[in-house]
């Protein structure tokens, strides 16, 4: 890896920029994105998904590490000849031109599997949903986001960022702060700082009709935050939802645990 060309030169090379559109902003620091592959593993050769991977500088760092594949998915055309010249004959990357909203990631790796991104800022909080909820669950997650939704995974009960995004992926998953990183780390420098959150799936998560109908409780409780639950979930049950699942129908959304719109969901589906 060490006979690339920095990774500005090859942006320049390829007369590429950053497109607003599809949310992007570089990181070029390759220090920065071997610290995030060292918070990420070690792998033990397991295969990494890697989401929105641009120029690659995340990459890079990747076929560094003791990753035993790493896959790419990247939507914007543009970038898979700049990552192909990172291909290092090996067989281990794989490059996937797709929109990771609509991949299914179950054809593209068996066994347990990371994924490490600096996701698209437009598209992150979807993304994240999809994988915790969904079908297919990795082995671990370590994602860069805007660092307001970054907290918001990590929020805890009391707390104002604390809302629909942390019951679900704590519901789902163990959930850190794992870095923080100035606007001025990424090409062109966004508006916000950004923030990597690691996350490891639980053993307990809930079966999956529960986790869709915790969707639809979260939405109605968070909607109207401000209102007690035995309002805010009048639709699903209100109070006697409430006392179903031993929940305090004069409560407020962001005083309950995730733990506790569990029940609810639980007892909302009986």
């Amino acid at each position: 890896m060490t006979a690339l060309p920095s990774l500005r030169e090859t942006l320049d090379a390829h007369g590429l920029m950053a497109k607003k559109s599809f949310g992007q902003h570089f990181l070029l620091d390759l220090n920065v994105t071997r610290k995030i592959v060292r918070l990420a593993g070690p792998f033990d050769g397991r295969a990494v998904i890697e989401v929105g991977p641009g120029p690659g500088g995340l990459t890079r760092a990747l076929m560094e590490s003791d990753a035993g594949r790493v896959i790419l998915v990247e939507k914007d055309p543009r970038f898979i000849p700049l990552l192909s010249e990172l291909d290092d004959g090996s067989g281990r990357l794989t490059i996937v031109e797709g929109d990771a909203l609509h991949v299914q990631e179950a054809a593209l790796v068996t066994g347990p599997t990371h994924l490490v991104s600096n996701l698209p800022y437009n598209v992150g909080t979807p993304l994240l949903i999809k994988w915790l909820t969904g079908p297919w669950r990795p082995h671990a997650l370590t994602l860069m986001f805007q660092k307001e939704v970054a907290e918001r995974i990590v929020a805890q009960p009391g707390q104002s960022a604390y809302g629909r995004l942390a019951v679900i992926a704590q519901t789902v998953a163990e959930a850190r702060l794992a870095m923080h990183l100035p606007a001025a780390a990424f090409t062109p420098p966004p508006k916000v700082a950004s923030a990597v959150v690691h996350l490891v799936p639980r053993s307990d998560v809930p079966e999956p009709s529960v986790l869709k109908r915790l969707e639809q409780v979260t939405a109605a409780a968070f909607g109207q935050r401000r209102k007690m639950l035995r309002s805010s979930l009048k639709s699903l049950g209100g109070a006697d939802l409430c006392d179903r699942a031993g929940i305090d129908p004069d409560a407020r959304a962001e005083t309950v645990d995730p733990a506790g719109f569990v029940r609810l969901a639980e007892a909302s589906i009986l």
